[in-house]
């Protein structure tokens, strides 16, 4: 088949990515200027692999599609062309003496919704001084053993650099689209098949409404994020402050960086990232990693997080077009199963990533 897709992030490379697998020609089609144009939000998200973490805010069907997720992404990544930094040593979630209460609440809620066998690990002082002996400050802490993440830059990267047959139409913005067809500014595409991975982009009318249910009726979600070039840093897994006011984020990567987040502002403002969120992210970070004061800041970002009213994944499919969009912060975490579950609507009902 002939499959066209709108939108070069992290959905529109999976599905570009698992259709040329199957031998299909793909044309992709993005306003960003090249694969490596860091204007989708995958680029700008720190990669954290967390079913469990995630049980806070989001519902079952997110736990559900995560732990799919964290299984495919062991599928996917051996056979990109590129490597692709993939690790699981768990997570941790940490709090201050005074914070316990918050933490209580969140752990309890956590443990409420999470399956018998995937609890939180309480951890003592000298438990948490052995894993990550960095770690100075917090008086509580819990071990997700089973979490993970992913260089979401490499991925990316990868991703684009691993489809045959794929055609790549950068700088080439999607007005709209139908059934078969994509249209840009200057031409009509047609194809077999059309997926409409656009995320914010596929919004049509200048403002989203609070009542319809819909991909194309997304809003963005501001997230900001900072880099920090800590030369010998010995931090090995992601950290989460569990924090009254704000949720903040440590995730490093090889060698030497720690990305900070991240800011979630119900705004579509892309400038960049504000004096408030840059104090309360390194505040909190520095709280628990002393050993960040002299770190550099080699990278801020700003990006919009696509959501619907019900801040879940949706996937719309009639025949020729299918709809992936409102993964929201959940994008890295959900994607893979996301998109499975979008090429069963092409494929056929029994398609499954790893078989």
């Amino acid at each position: 088949m002939k499959i066209g897709i709108a939108g070069a992030g992290l959905c529109g490379r999976l599905v570009a990515f698992l259709m040329a697998q199957q031998g299909h020609s793909v044309s992709v089609f993005d306003p960003a200027s090249g694969p490596t144009d860091p204007a989708a939000a995958a680029f700008t998200a720190a990669g954290m692999l967390s079913p469990l973490a995630e049980l806070e805010t989001a519902d079952e069907n997110v736990y559900r599609f995560g732990e799919r997720s964290v299984s495919l992404w062991t599928h996917i990544v051996p056979k990109l062309s590129l490597p692709v930094e993939l690790l699981f040593r768990g997570s941790l979630m940490l709090a201050h003496r005074g914070d316990e209460g918050a933490a209580q609440r969140i752990i309890s809620l956590i443990t409420r919704k999470a399956p018998d066998n995937k609890l939180p690990v309480l951890l003592s002082r000298e438990q948490l001084a052995s894993e990550e002996p960095s770690i100075q400050g917090p008086a509580h802490a819990w071990l997700l053993p089973d979490e993970g993440q992913i260089h979401t830059r490499q991925a990316m990267q990868a991703l684009a650099a691993s489809c045959p047959d794929t055609h790549w139409h950068w700088q080439q913005k999607v007005v709209s689209l139908s059934p078969g067809k994509i249209h840009t500014e200057h031409e009509v595409h047609s194809f077999d098949w059309v997926f409409d991975t656009r995320g914010v982009g596929s919004r049509e009318v200048k403002y989203p409404n609070t009542q319809t249910l819909s991909c194309q009726n997304v809003r963005g979600v501001r997230g900001e994020v900072l880099g920090l070039h800590v030369p010998g840093l010995s931090l090995s897994r992601p950290v989460r402050l569990l924090h009254p006011r704000y949720r903040v984020y440590m995730v490093p990567r090889k060698p030497d960086e720690l990305v900070i987040g991240a800011s979630e502002i119900e705004s579509e403002d892309r400038s960049p990232i504000s004096v408030r969120t840059t104090i309360e992210l390194l505040t909190a970070a520095h709280s628990v990693l002393p050993e960040i004061a002299e770190a550099r800041i080699i990278r801020t970002e700003t990006n919009l997080r696509p959501a619907l009213i019900d801040n879940l994944p949706r996937v719309e499919s009639e025949q020729g077009l299918t709809r992936i969009n409102g993964l929201f912060r959940h994008g890295w975490l959900i994607a893979p199963a996301t998109v499975e579950q979008a090429l069963q609507s092409v494929i056929g009902a029994d398609y499954r990533v790893d078989s």
